[in-house]
């Protein structure tokens, strides 16, 4: 079985492990949290391609870094996290649901009032680590929708599968999908 996937992104070199997902499906996991020179570059380069907007926001919790570092380079103070529990200091939090590729179990994304407020009336930019199935980008989508927001771009470091295929999304690099022996699909 093959055991990696090297991937260049932003002229970085990385070997990604691939990890079953099912008896048949397999997906080669890219993970940016502590790798600053990945995380930057893609930051980079993602701010290239974006159209303007005022605010970003990303889904708890790989696309953290990556949101951190768009907005630390674009000179913004904040970005919007949509977190996967509620929190004590969420004011009438809202709700979405979500099944991810990666995550068993369905999840829920909470946004606090005073974020929905903040993006009132705002061009947000959707930003995630990877798009594959869709299923979290369709619930950052409704969260900016319900506080009023204008989705003025969806983008990720990485198209999975199918996504790439996708005419809404801008992304860096295409990454297949793996059948259980490691093969492309």
């Amino acid at each position: 079985m093959k055991e990696y996937y090297g991937i260049t992104v932003a002229g970085v070199n990385r070997d990604l492990p691939i990890c079953p997902l099912n008896d048949s499906l397999s997906i080669a996991g890219f993970v940016i949290f502590g790798d600053v020179e990945l995380t930057r570059a893609c930051a980079r380069d993602l701010l290239k391609k974006a159209p303007e907007f005022d605010l970003l926001i990303t889904a708890e919790s790989k696309g953290i870094p990556l949101a951190h570092e768009m907005a630390a380079q674009a000179g913004m103070n904040k970005y919007i996290l949509a977190r996967k529990a509620p929190k004590l200091y969420m004011k009438d939090p809202v709700a979405v649901q979500v099944q991810s590729i990666t995550t068993t179990a369905r999840q829920t994304l909470y946004l606090d009032q005073l974020d929905m407020d903040a993006m009132k009336g705002k061009k947000i930019l959707i930003v995630d680590d990877v798009i594959s199935t869709g299923e979290s980008l369709a619930a950052l989508v409704s969260l900016v929708e319900q506080a009023g927001g204008n989705i003025v771009g969806k983008m990720a470091i990485l198209a999975e599968g199918d996504a790439k295929d996708r005419d809404d999304i801008i992304y860096l690099e295409y990454l297949p999908l793996f059948d259980k022996d490691g093969n492309q699909l």
